[in-house]
């Protein structure tokens, strides 16, 4: 429930970017009325002043920087925040001498949105540490400050149509959080339907997204539907979406936009209804600078933009997570030795999560009893336990920090326990305690 009087007025011709920025503007308190168009906003501001105005600079009609200016000769009080894509970025600066009190662009960062917000008309009472942030699936590990930041996000995002776009490295566990986004979205019922299109052949890409007509070419012996069709009522993951052909590019921003597909071998057009994420390891923006990839895509896409940060990043995931893949991998509980934690949280995971997994895997397999040792591991993570290199050695303090926690959480809280299973004595552990504390 939103308790602050003030009013924020999001004005885009984009139904989807003004649920998305109006939903996370009243998760910050405030009240949001929107408008579709720079004649609708005026209308409504000399109706009646809003507090701050969010204002996109490319809308049908009467642009954005028309607006500002009639805004301006109406008043010159009210808070205008431009919101520009990247091309429109040297416009938008020129704007700031005409009125604009700032500009952010797209894909909108939610941070600096709140930061701009807040500067120009001050915080709520609520906290930002206080927003309702949806029950995570169990199977989603979530203890760092890194991947909380980003659950949060999410949880703005999820409740929109809006297609999102998430970054990180390969094996960062991008499709996971896909999975999370689902689950929250309205269309949690239908269909998730997963597609890798570095996976797909490049002549036959075109026939799995859009599907192809019996005898469309040599060898459619059937009818096939597509992975748009499939994820009809649901969400389409797009993985590796900078690998997509150029040529098909176009075919894509039309589905998006149109929400229609045409068959391989068919003239007519079919309706698709699904939610579009796509993910990649690449530099999307670069691409699109060197022509790999089309710039009106690109901006179609990112509505949204989520960073899953590498694994070494988020150093108070990795022993959740390995202890989730070894209760997967092994069928019941297996303990992780104290020298184990260790040597993964001295490692720096260069293939992120993905490769976490496959050490795990390797571990339990090697693992006669219940008990995972050093020697267990692959012999790169292992060989952290004897001879920490000049790498691991700046961070041993916290390597050892995170051992005596991850500890002390397997024997309950018992200091005599915990002491005998790292291997030095119940005083030493206090003075170490002590020490964390401090």
């Amino acid at each position: 429930m939103v308790e602050d009087s003030r009013i924020v007025l999001v004005v885009d011709d984009e139904a989807d970017q003004r649920r998305l920025l109006g939903g996370f503007i009243e998760s910050l308190g405030f009240r949001v009325e929107e408008a579709a168009s720079a004649e609708a906003a005026l209308d409504m501001i000399r109706g009646r002043l809003p507090d701050m105005v969010l204002l996109d600079v490319r809308l049908p009609g009467m642009s954005g920087i028309e607006a500002l200016a009639e805004i301006r000769r109406m008043t010159d009080k009210l808070p205008v925040l431009l919101i520009t894509a990247f091309g429109d970025l040297r416009q938008a600066v020129a704007a700031m001498k005409g009125g604009a009190d700032d500009y952010l662009a797209k894909p909108v960062d939610l941070d600096e949105l709140e930061a701009a917000i807040s500067d120009a008309i001050g915080r709520t009472e609520k906290p930002k540490g206080d927003r309702p942030v949806r029950e995570l699936p169990e199977w989603f590990v979530c203890e760092s400050a890194a991947m909380r930041r980003l659950v949060e996000t999410a949880a703005v995002v999820a409740p929109s149509a809006a297609p999102v776009l998430i970054l990180g490295e390969s094996g960062s566990g991008k499709e996971v959080v896909a999975r999370m986004i689902h689950q929250w979205s309205p269309r949690a019922a239908g269909p998730l339907v997963a597609a890798n299109c570095a996976g797909l052949p490049e002549a036959l890409i075109e026939s799995e997204l859009f599907g192809h007509t019996k005898g469309a070419f040599t060898g459619a012996a059937q009818a096939r539907e597509g992975y748009f069709r499939a994820a009809h009522g649901g969400t389409l993951f797009l993985d590796e979406i900078g690998e997509l052909p150029l040529h098909l590019q176009p075919k894509l921003l039309r589905a998006l936009e149109a929400g229609e597909i045409t068959p391989v071998g068919s003239d007519t057009p079919v309706r698709v209804d699904a939610r579009l994420i796509a993910a990649t390891n690449r530099d999307l923006s670069r691409e699109v600078q060197e022509g790999r990839f089309r710039d009106d895509l690109y901006y179609r896409i990112n509505v949204v933009e989520l960073l899953v940060p590498p694994l070494v990043e988020r150093q108070d995931d990795i022993v959740p997570l390995a202890r989730r893949f070894a209760l997967e991998f092994a069928g019941g509980p297996v303990r992780l030795s104290p020298q184990a934690i260790q040597c993964l949280l001295a490692y720096r995971w260069p293939g992120n999560v993905r490769q976490l997994r496959n050490a795990i895997q390797r571990s339990c397999l090697l693992c006669r009893g219940d008990v995972v040792l050093p020697e267990h591991l692959p012999p790169n993570v292992a060989a952290l336990a004897s001879a920490p290199t000049a790498a691991t050695a700046g961070r041993l303090s916290q390597v050892e920090r995170a051992a005596i926690l991850a500890t002390l959480e397997e024997c309950q809280g018992n200091r005599t326990q915990a002491a005998k299973k790292l291997g030095i004595s119940r005083r030493a552990l206090i003075y170490k305690l002590h020490a964390i504390d401090t």
